[in-house]
């Protein structure tokens, strides 16, 4: 997939974006790292941001004018970007530090919603991580989040499921993993 991003043209300005999407518990976390890994081995300046610097139970994809005024917009200009990433330290979201983005040659785009239909426009590339079963995807949530965070998780997939489905993101993916 990286020899497919890298030969896709640069729609973010210069900067080529790529999209890691997929319900919870999928992987996206995980392959996106080692996109982001094989990318720099190749000598790529590669920056990665996560939806879930975004994202809050009660907000799970509306953030989204925060990621395109603070990192997508100045990058698309040639400038660096910012964001304030969500602090959960406490167990309820609030804003945190600052994140600062620098012009890469290649943005990973990490979570669900990052190859929503009004991003597609500027991505070089989409790559879906459907990660099994939402069982399985619920087990690996919850092992990751704790216990505490079940009833959340299992409605944040309801909230998914519906998102994906009239989003069509699977659908639009240039590259499916299970």
């Amino acid at each position: 997939m990286i020899d497919t991003l890298l030969a896709a043209p640069a729609r973010l300005g210069a900067v080529r974006l790529l999209a890691v999407d997929g319900p919870s518990g999928a992987g996206k976390s995980t392959h996106a790292a080692r996109i982001v890994a094989g990318l720099r081995a190749r000598g790529c300046r590669t920056e990665l941001v996560s939806t879930d610097a975004f994202a809050t139970w009660d907000d799970p994809v509306a953030w989204w004018p925060k990621l395109v005024e603070g990192v997508l917009e100045p990058l698309a200009a040639g400038r660096d970007g910012a964001y304030r990433r969500m602090d959960w330290s406490t167990g309820a979201p609030r804003p945190g530090v600052v994140v600062r983005v620098p012009v890469p040659d290649v943005l990973v785009l990490e979570g669900v919603s990052s190859g929503r239909t009004s991003a597609r426009p500027l991505l070089s590339h989409l790559c879906w991580v459907s990660g099994g079963t939402e069982a399985e995807r619920l087990t690996r949530s919850v092992a990751r989040d704790g216990e505490t965070a079940r009833a959340e998780l299992s409605r944040w997939q309801r909230f998914e499921r519906g998102w994906f489905a009239v989003d069509g993101t699977p659908e639009a993916a240039g590259t499916r993993l299970s």
